[in-house]
């Protein structure tokens, strides 16, 4: 992990590695798989029993369907999804227009939480009638078929249309799979035509863009279609019947008409520009997200990738998060666009941990308030109570810029006796920067395997130079304080800050003996008639 000139860059390289460690964090072990080398197993007899358990006898009441457990309504739907191994795989691939596969690994954690979700949009897709065939692939079981299917990690979902991959970029619930696979193979928009069709639409969807068109031609159109075909999350929907559209948009007033809709207190939103596919996907890509948006492993890509740069965290217990939503919806609202808000709860520490180590404030419990300006790779932390009040003054503050970076630091230590000065962010200022004599500075880590070797010779040099006033030997945790003109580029470090020239730190090499080090500082410190060689 390194510091670069701009430190705060730090930011983006530790969000990586938190999406890493969402990947990875937790082993959990998923359901055996069938046994999936029984011939048996085949599409059709899967199929058929699917078939035979919907069809209810004719005696048999409503009441008696609804007692399927949630575990029974789940294991019909995994078994709608074929299991693949080292004999079917090619066939079923090769014999079916669309496959799209799962590649999992039974302790992937991921990968046991796509697992539902994937067996309820294969459900959807069947009564649908789509042709597409779901699949899934125990690709540590049969590694090899994983390689020549070019599963590379876990999860992977890959859509095969016509034996040729290709890679899915949708989101990661039943409904997102859903509308991806519709769009990806011939439903890009769905066209409503009766209020019957309207109203059993708004029951399955819960974010939609409706399109209202006199007729179903001409540019503007063209431009709706190219749109839902380039976008891979949100259903669209088409109605030339201005009655049935507004039963999915209520404001509408004319035709060539386009709005998303979410089921939330911002549920409306009309676009205004001109019909072109660009200009469609930016409008969306700017408000398909709540206004406030709870943070989830599933999300976590979506929300980091979001064209709002400028995004607002707020980490709190759920049962308080509940009094501020509604106020802070308010304040979302009137920065809509601008500022994101996102929402994770603070209990939960695979989410909240890496970004509060960010902070140095990882084991706090109490509502936080921080943001991030991805744009520009700053970091900034509400110091004052989150108040409905404060949020909104901060956000204020983010957008005109009267708010200062956040660099994170421990408390100011104790350094009376200290041979060796323990520097922190709050004091980087006052004891290196500032400071009227000449500094050697240790940039160090915890987690660095040679910065104990580097200072132990630290504190050697320190006890041979104690004599000189005008030197003084310091030492910062890197990993837990932070100052915008510290520059590092891996650890440990040693800096020479010179008296008279602090801005131009001498690097020195930690892989030098004592003796080296020493020659070095006596000539760079000492006046040169009073330089001497130095014995260690």
């Amino acid at each position: 992990m390194l510091f670069s000139k701009n430190p705060t860059s730090r930011f983006l390289l530790l969000t990586l590695t938190f999406v890493l460690l969402l990947s990875f964090s937790i082993n959990i072990n998923a359901s055996d798989p069938t046994n999936s080398e029984d011939d048996s197993d085949d599409v059709e007899q899967l199929l058929a029993l699917d078939e035979q358990e919907d069809q209810l006898p004719e005696d048999q009441d409503q009441e008696s369907s609804s007692r399927f457990s949630e575990a029974e309504v789940l294991s019909k739907a995994q078994r709608i999804v074929l299991e693949l191994n080292s004999d079917n795989s090619k066939r079923v691939i090769d014999e079916n227009e669309f496959v799209l596969l799962l590649g999992y690994a039974p302790w992937c954690v991921r990968s046991a939480e796509l697992m539902p979700q994937f067996a309820e949009a294969a459900t959807s897709l069947k009564e649908f009638g789509s042709p597409v065939l779901m699949a899934k692939l125990d690709a540590e079981r049969y590694p090899k078929v994983a390689s020549l299917l070019d599963i590379k990690g876990f999860p992977t979902l890959l859509l095969f249309v016509n034996g040729t991959s290709l890679a899915y970029t949708g989101g990661f619930s039943a409904e997102e799979i859903v509308i991806w696979a519709r769009k990806k193979t011939g439903v890009p928009v769905i066209r409503i035509n009766t209020v019957t069709e309207a109203e059993d639409f708004l029951k399955k969807h819960h974010m939609f863009v409706i399109g209202l068109f006199e007729k179903f031609e001409g540019s503007d159109y063209k431009a709706f279609i190219k749109a839902a075909m380039s976008d891979n999350e949100i259903q669209f929907a088409e109605a030339s019947n201005i009655e049935v559209a507004k039963l999915l948009y209520p404001d509408i007033k004319a035709t060539n008409f386009l709005g998303i809709v979410k089921s939330e207190p911002e549920r409306y939103t009309a676009y205004d520009g001109t019909f072109e596919m660009e200009n469609i996907l930016q409008f969306l890509d700017y408000n398909k997200f709540p206004l406030v948006t709870k943070l989830t492993e599933l999300n976590s890509v979506r929300v980091y990738s979001s064209p709002v740069k400028l995004q607002v965290y707020v980490f709190a217990k759920a049962d308080d998060f509940k009094t501020l939503l509604e106020p802070l919806q308010d304040v979302a609202r009137k920065l809509i666009t601008k500022v994101m808000f996102i929402y994770i709860d603070i209990v939960d520490e695979n989410l909240a941990k890496p970004f509060l180590t960010l902070f140095g404030l990882e084991e706090s419990k109490n509502t936080l308030v921080t943001a991030f300006d991805n744009k520009g790779s700053s970091k900034y932390l509400l110091q004052s109570d989150p108040t409905p009040s404060n949020i909104e003054e901060f956000c204020s503050g983010l957008l005109h810029g009267s708010i200062s970076t956040y660099f994170k630091s421990q408390p100011i230590p104790d350094n009376n006796n200290a041979s060796v000065l323990a520097v922190v962010g709050k004091t980087f200022d006052d004891l290196v920067l500032n400071s009227p004599k000449n500094v050697l500075l240790e940039v160090y880590t915890p987690w660095c395997i040679n910065c104990e070797t580097t200072s132990k010779q630290v504190e050697k040099l320190a006890k041979h130079f104690k004599g000189l006033n005008s030197l003084i030997f310091a030492k910062i945790d890197a990993s837990a304080n932070e100052h915008p003109k510290l520059q590092v580029d891996d650890y440990p470090s040693l800096f020479l800050y010179k008296a008279g020239d602090k801005d131009n730190p001498i690097k020195l090499s930690t892989k030098s003996g004592s003796k080296e080090l020493a020659a070095f500082i006596n000539k760079q410190v000492r006046p040169k008639d009073q330089a001497a060689k130095d014995e260690l």
